[in-house]
């Protein structure tokens, strides 16, 4: 097995492409061992010790490393866990991970937001490692949570007001502001 490595806009978070499919559908993202328990994978990395989070796309893995590691001592125990996983035949995840989309909501306004992160900002945030999760919206504001490498990039508040909320704004008017939540 050949696991190509990318560097992410978040220098704290590399992205591991195994080859093959890690999630089915949609993402899973773990900030601790505790979080990660229901993924075997995730739970080899947080074995690790300076692995700060883990989370699963659907072609890729991204690590996130605590801030006194180093991408030089980790990447090589990182890869072999990520092997070792694929050789065990183990599931990635052994539990369903809730949906990332307005799941049960038929409110027109967020129906047109989650289609809009869907197709034009989430494929675009999976090629940096990381994911955009639609988390609520109310009286003209959309909270957004990042995922993966998003999660603490240098750029990620550039990102949701400068791309994310002015997309938005131009499609659907009744927007107002884009905030981050955790």
């Amino acid at each position: 097995m050949f696991i190509q490595t990318e560097k992410t806009p978040n220098p704290a978070t590399l992205k591991f492409m195994p080859g093959c499919s890690v999630m089915e559908s949609g993402t899973a993202y773990f900030t601790t061992d505790d979080e990660g328990a229901r993924s075997p994978l995730a739970r080899r990395l947080f074995a690790i010790d300076g692995v700060a989070g883990v989370f699963l796309g659907a072609d890729f893995i991204t690590v996130t490393k605590q801030p006194d590691s180093d991408w030089e001592a980790l990447k090589t125990f990182v890869l072999s866990s990520i092997m070792d996983h694929y050789t065990s035949g183990d599931l990635i995840i052994e539990a369903d991970v809730p949906g990332t989309a307005a799941d049960g909501h038929d409110d027109e306004v967020i129906t047109q937001i989650c289609e809009l992160l869907d197709t034009r900002v989430r494929p675009m945030v999976a090629q940096d490692g990381g994911d955009i999760v639609f988390k609520g919206y109310e009286d003209g504001i959309v909270y957004l949570h990042l995922q993966g490498a998003c999660a603490g990039c240098p750029s990620a508040t550039q990102t949701l007001k400068h791309g994310v909320e002015n997309m938005l704004r131009y499609y659907i008017p009744e927007i107002q502001e884009v905030r981050a939540t955790q």
